[in-house]
C-alpha cells in the first residue's frame, strides 16, 4: 500500500478502505437494501473523491470519472447486471482515454506481448466459459472492453506494479464472476476472491494514476 499517499490524504484514502473492507464482511448480511448498496459504492467512490482532489489536469478528472462509473456501476449491479455492466463499460472507456493519452513512450516486446495477450485473451475466456448460457455474447462483448482497458493501462506509463497490476486483477475479478454465473467454479471460490480482487484493483488504479500525475505537476512547478 503506497505509504505516502495513505499519509497525505489519509480521510478519503481511509474511508475508502474501511468502506472496501468492510463490505466484504457484510455482504451476505441479512440488512440488505439501499444501505447494503450504498456500502457496496462507498468504497470507489471516495477513491473518486481522492482523485477529483488529488487528481491534476485533464487526466486527473478522467480517473475520477472512470472510478465515479465504478462505484455507480457497483451499486446497479445490485438491481441490474445489464446496467451496472453498461456503467462499468463506461467506466473503462474513459480510462482506456486516459492511457491512451499516457501511452509508454517504448513498451519492450514483452510489455507488448502482455499488452496483446490481455486484449485477445480476456474475451476469448469469457466466451469459453460462458458459452452457450443467456448473454454470453453480452458477458464476451463487455470482456473485450475489460481486456482493452487492462491492455492499455498495461503499455501505458504508469507504474505497471500499481496501475498495471491493478487492471489485470481487475479481469481477474470480472472473469470470475462470470465464472460464478457459468458454474465454472463453485461460490466458495468466487466468494472469496471477487470483491478483495476488484477493490484492491480499484485502489492500486486510483493512487498509481494519482500519484503519477502529482509528480508530473510537481515537476513542472519545480
Amino acid at each position: 500500500m503506497p505509504h505516502r499517499a495513505l499519509v497525505d490524504h489519509r480521510p478519503w484514502l481511509l474511508i475508502s478502505l474501511i468502506a472496501g473492507i468492510s463490505y466484504f464482511f457484510v455482504s451476505d448480511a441479512p440488512i440488505g437494501g439501499i444501505w447494503l448498496m450504498l456500502w457496496k459504492g462507498a468504497g470507489v467512490a471516495f477513491l473518486a473523491v481522492y482523485a477529483a482532489f488529488r487528481g491534476r489536469g485533464s487526466d486527473g478528472a478522467l480517473i475520477a470519472a472512470a472510478l465515479a462509473f465504478g462505484a455507480m456501476g457497483d451499486i446497479a449491479l445490485e438491481t441490474s447486471f445489464l446496467i451496472g455492466g453498461a456503467l462499468f463499460a463506461i467506466g473503462h472507456a474513459i480510462a482506456i482515454t486516459l492511457y491512451l493519452r499516457n501511452r509508454r513512450a517504448k513498451a519492450s516486446p514483452s510489455q507488448a506481448l502482455a499488452g496483446l495477450s490481455l486484449l485477445v485473451l480476456t474475451p476469448l475466456i469469457a466466451a469459453l466459459m460462458t458459452y452457450p448460457i443467456e448473454n454470453w455474447l453480452v458477458a464476451t462483448g463487455y470482456s473485450a472492453i475489460v481486456g482493452a482497458m487492462a491492455a492499455a493501462a498495461w503499455t501505458s506509463r504508469f507504474p505497471r506494479y500499481r496501475v498495471g497490476l491493478g487492471a489485470v486483477m481487475f479481469v481477474v475479478s470480472d472473469l470470475l464472476i462470470f465464472a460464478r454465473e457459468a458454474a465454472v467454479l463453485p461460490d466458495l471460490v468466487t466468494g472469496w476472491l471477487i470483491w478483495p480482487l476488484y477493490y484492491g484493483a480499484q485502489f492500486l488504479i486510483a493512487v498509481g494514476v494519482v500519484q503519477t500525475l502529482r509528480k508530473d505537476h510537481d515537476r513542472a512547478i519545480g
